[in-house]
């Protein structure tokens, strides 16, 4: 269903889903997770899930079911429900799903198989949740984005320092790293750091490569949108909704613009990261990578813009003290629009900061399951090497 020129998520009926005509002509995939402080990562494993199928569903846990496997998540589930919705690969969104996927979960929501990525998922006792659908053949692989994970965003949040912006190999951010969440037996690829490499091939994985068609609403809205939250999303939903045929350009600072303005160690998440982390929204049609601070005459005939927007945020003056948003509004063309969602990027990093011991735990917590899971497939290797070399003999 389109509604204000974009897509809007509706559910079948589950009659409807699993019709036998349905089935023939539509390949419905499933995925699970926690999307806790959803990053281009989990956008990346939907984005590849979806390539397997035609139509994507995403069951997402409760806080409770986290909480009992993993530790305390960063966002509440109201939060994660909508940042998975807000996904632009994801047709339907299942709320409260079962932290282990069953058959029967694939079977009520009428799902040919599952997708996940080349890590692990253990539950609170250390068992693999995707055993089930591995074993009937109901699964399916895709590949994990190196260089981000939750455990290494939090870890940026508490270092306090610029090394991401430009350089994760200094030796004081690797040294953090390699010691946030790693327990004393060890250290688990999954849960590691790597450094993310940007290409142009995965900009073109994530870009929509739409033009603007006649009767488009060009706007454009800038910022550093960092650690893209759901304080983001309802911005740009809400921008959205001034069109019928919104036409959203997001212009995205450079890093060591949004430091200019912000400070600390901002921005967390650095250019590459934030350009793959706003192209994966919904309601966002082109983003300008590295645009100039201030809105240009230049820029706004080049991309054609009618509109002009901003959030109820502080708008930072120019490096000479002037409006950066000042040939828009000498034009007229400048809107203040309310998303009525007042998060920001400084209350998440509060939110991970307060609860710094509690994150710390959950992932030694983790890492340990997965080290244990390791070592009894390295165990498993060993035994079956010896079974064929005494086969031989």
């Amino acid at each position: 269903m389109m509604k204000n020129g974009h897509h809007v998520i509706s559910a079948p009926s589950a009659a409807a889903a699993c019709s036998p005509e349905k089935r023939r002509r539509t390949v419905r995939v499933w995925c699970d997770g926690c999307y806790d402080m959803v990053h281009y990562g989990h956008s990346n494993q939907l984005r590849q899930a979806k390539a397997m199928g035609d139509y994507l569903i995403v069951g997402v846990h409760t806080d409770d079911e986290i909480s009992k496997h993993k530790g305390p998540p960063v966002f509440t589930q109201a939060e994660r429900y909508k940042m998975v919705r807000a996904i632009k690969w994801v047709d339907e969104i299942v709320e409260g799903a079962p932290y282990v996927t069953t058959l029967e979960t694939l079977d009520k929501y009428c799902c040919d198989f599952c997708v996940h990525g080349d890590d692990i998922t253990l539950t609170v006792d250390g068992k693999d949740t995707y055993e089930e659908v591995k074993q009937s053949g109901r699964y399916r692989e895709c590949k994990r984005t190196q260089g981000v994970s939750t455990t290494d965003l939090v870890g940026r949040m508490l270092l306090m320092t610029k090394a991401h912006h430009s350089n994760m190999g200094s030796s004081d951010y690797q040294q953090h790293t390699d010691n946030f969440g790693r327990g004393p037996k060890g250290h688990s690829p999954w849960t590691g750091v790597s450094q993310f490499l940007q290409t142009s091939q995965k900009i073109i994985q994530f870009a929509s490569g739409q033009e603007p068609q006649t009767g488009d609403t060009i706007i454009y809205v800038a910022g550093a949108f960092d650690l893209f939250h759901i304080g983001h999303v309802d911005f740009l939903d809400a921008v959205s909704q001034l069109s019928e045929k919104p036409y959203v350009i997001v212009g995205l600072h450079f890093d060591q613009e949004v430091n200019r303005y912000k400070g600390k160690n901002y921005p967390i998440m650095n250019i590459h990261e934030r350009t793959l982390s706003v192209l994966a929204c919904r309601y966002v049609s082109e983003v300008v990578i590295g645009a100039p601070y201030a809105v240009t005459k230049d820029l706004l005939d080049h991309f054609k813009v009618d509109l002009v927007c901003h959030g109820k945020t502080e708008v930072f003056l120019d490096r000479d003290g002037s409006d950066p948003y000042a040939v828009p509004r000498k034009m007229g063309i400048l809107r203040t629009v309310d998303s009525g969602n007042s998060l920001t990027t400084d209350n998440i990093v509060q939110r991970i900061i307060k609860n710094r011991l509690l994150f710390e735990a959950r992932n030694q917590k983790k890492e340990a399951k997965e080290m244990a899971v390791i070592q009894a497939m390295k165990r498993q290797e060993e035994e079956n090497a010896k079974e064929r070399a005494q086969a031989v003999l």
